[in-house]
């Protein structure tokens, strides 16, 4: 004969309502930073916070990690989890799905820095000797200009100095296209004869 607890069958404890409840249990005691909990918490949902991180990051070691970091971010508010607001697996799952959409942030965030870094032009970082250096071909290039003819210089100077065209030029100096032309090539010859051979 069937002793009084025998009488019925017990009612399976994988039931949602029987799961949640252990859950929550579970995470109760890991609030109260019960470690051998947080072991057993670890293998309840484990594979499930790892599948949200998956679905997110779409990267195993990626999602590894994640779940690594959302583990350790239940570990450490544990004592903020309020059963009466939720279930501990809706709790657990809202962290992880955080942590891997702040992953895949950070890893965009990187992508575009690195993409600007690219883009951007090189910056060169200017020694006394460069700046030295720069200061006395300008120098040079000033005398060499000073030993042009009038006419000669004022040309080159309108249209290396502030950008303007031949045609610009010849209007500015009142003279014709093809007389400015020749002004400038025989200008541009006199410097690199003046500069050794370097042309502007």
């Amino acid at each position: 004969m069937l002793a009084a607890d025998d009488a019925w069958p017990q009612a399976p404890a994988t039931r949602a309502g029987d799961a949640r409840a252990a859950l929550d249990e579970v995470m109760g005691r890991v609030a109260a930073g019960d470690r051998d909990a947080f072991a057993r918490l670890y293998d309840l949902v484990a594979p499930l916070v790892y599948g949200i991180a998956l679905r997110v990051v779409r990267d195993p070691a990626i999602a590894e990690e994640v779940a690594q970091e959302a583990f350790v971010t239940v570990w450490r508010h544990a004592p903020r989890f309020d059963a009466g607001r939720g279930s501990a697996k809706s709790w657990i799952c809202a962290i992880a799905h955080r942590r891997a959409v702040d992953s895949v942030r950070h890893e965009q965030a990187l992508r575009d820095r690195e993409a600007r870094a690219q883009a951007a032009p090189e910056t060169v970082t200017e020694t006394p000797e460069v700046v030295a250096e720069a200061a006395a071909e300008r120098d040079r290039v000033r005398a060499a200009l000073a030993r042009l003819s009038d006419v000669q210089r004022e040309a080159l100077h309108l249209a290396y100095f502030e950008g303007r065209t031949y045609r610009e030029v010849a209007e500015l100096l009142g003279a014709p296209l093809g007389t400015v032309k020749t002004r400038m090539r025989d200008g541009l010859a006199s410097l690199g004869r003046l500069l050794g051979g370097r042309g502007g």
